[in-house]
């Protein structure tokens, strides 16, 4: 099958590039023609590998840069359209909001099939009203709609007309090289407690840190560690500092060792306001680190049960979570238990095999390939 997956970029460290990385590897290695088009970045570096099978092409090469904004929307649109002309795919596979809405758009009586994949939850992230109703505009003409969970595709069920668009629950896959990692050695000294996304205000990482200022001094042995780049920098420093924890708390920007540094960590934190399905959360678990994580929208819940392979907390909720951590980082025996139950439910559930297998399914349903 020839697929061609329209993504943001692939410079960052995202969940999205993320698993476009992964999908279009695992999409070519078993013979389908894959084309993945970053739509806002020009040729470089990819944050994460890209399998060798996979054609890249950047739009933003092809584009001829304009000094009016308008314009250059519609040069990116139009090029896009040109592409989709060119390569003729079987079916187009997209990312993210915006980029979704540009594909619906370019691939108009194109009658190629387009999969528009969502990754935050549409209810909780604040998207602001413009960008709702292009949604409520265009996403009825995409062939099919993904999400990552089932809570995150009731409001758009609520859109379509009869069965259309096509509506199905499309996980992210957890890469197989992580299931195979092995955790270091457990030496004496101090422990971790990390968390890895974004510095802004979706994370909301300034409770957090004022979460770990209440507990901190029951536990002299423990830091927080929040790898990860962002606006908020500046106010999380200077608020670590207000509260004296600048050796015990650490925001050491972003890394491409995120892998090695969760296996290292002792324990994970999600303290999001909403997510989509919160992928450093499922690859945490994957490596066997236990995680505490508010239960909020969407994905945690999914993830994890609360007491039997991780730690759900009440979202937004301080005291909940200071006694949350309180409980995780003072019983040993509790981590090990939660580390092991969390990553046999993760492999389980969220392998490329397995995530591939409902990829196919869709495809089917569709009458692809």
């Amino acid at each position: 099958m020839k697929i061609v997956l329209v993504v943001n970029s692939m410079g960052g460290p995202g969940g999205a590039e993320r698993v476009a990385a992964v999908l279009s590897a695992a999409w070519a290695q078993r013979n389908d023609t894959v084309t993945l088009v970053p739509t806002y970045s020009k040729h470089g570096g990819c944050f994460f590998p890209i399998d060798e099978k996979v054609r890249m092409i950047y739009l933003a090469d092809r584009v001829r840069h304009s000094p009016l904004r308008r314009v250059n929307y519609i040069a990116r649109l139009a090029e896009l359209r040109k592409l989709f002309v060119e390569e003729q795919p079987d079916v187009i596979v997209s990312f993210l909001t915006n980029v979704n809405i540009n594909v619906i758009l370019a691939s108009r009586g194109l009658r190629i099939p387009v999969i528009a994949c969502e990754h935050n939850d549409p209810v909780a992230d604040g998207r602001p009203f413009l960008w709702k109703l292009l949604c409520r505009l265009t996403y009825p003409r995409a062939t099919a709609l993904t999400f990552l969970s089932q809570s995150m595709a009731t409001p758009f069920e609520k859109m379509r007309s009869g069965d259309t668009p096509h509506i199905a629950v499309m996980p992210n896959p957890i890469p197989d090289e992580l299931f195979s990692m092995t955790r270091p050695q457990r030496v004496e000294g101090r422990k971790r407690l990390i968390s890895v996304g974004r510095l802004n205000p979706q994370k909301h990482y300034e409770l957090l840190i004022e979460t770990f200022a209440k507990v901190a001094h029951d536990f002299e042995d423990w830091d927080l560690w929040i790898w990860g780049e962002g606006p908020e920098r500046p106010m999380l420093t200077r608020r670590i500092a207000e509260l004296n924890l600048s050796r015990r708390v650490f925001l050491p920007g972003s890394t491409q060792a995120a892998w090695d540094e969760m296996a290292a960590a002792d324990a994970f934190i999600l303290s999001s306001r909403f997510e989509g399905m919160p992928v450093a959360l499922m690859e945490s678990m994957a490596l066997g680190v236990p995680a505490v994580s508010f239960d909020c929208p969407s994905g945690p819940r999914e993830l994890m049960r609360d007491g039997q392979d991780g730690l759900l907390i009440p979202p937004g909720d301080a005291t909940a979570l200071a006694a949350g951590l309180r409980r995780m980082l003072s019983d040993q025996a509790l981590r090990e238990e939660l580390g092991v139950r969390g990553a046999r439910s993760i492999r389980d559930r969220y392998s490329v095999a397995h995530i591939l297998t409902i990829w196919d399914r869709l495809f089917a349903q569709l009458r692809l390939g």
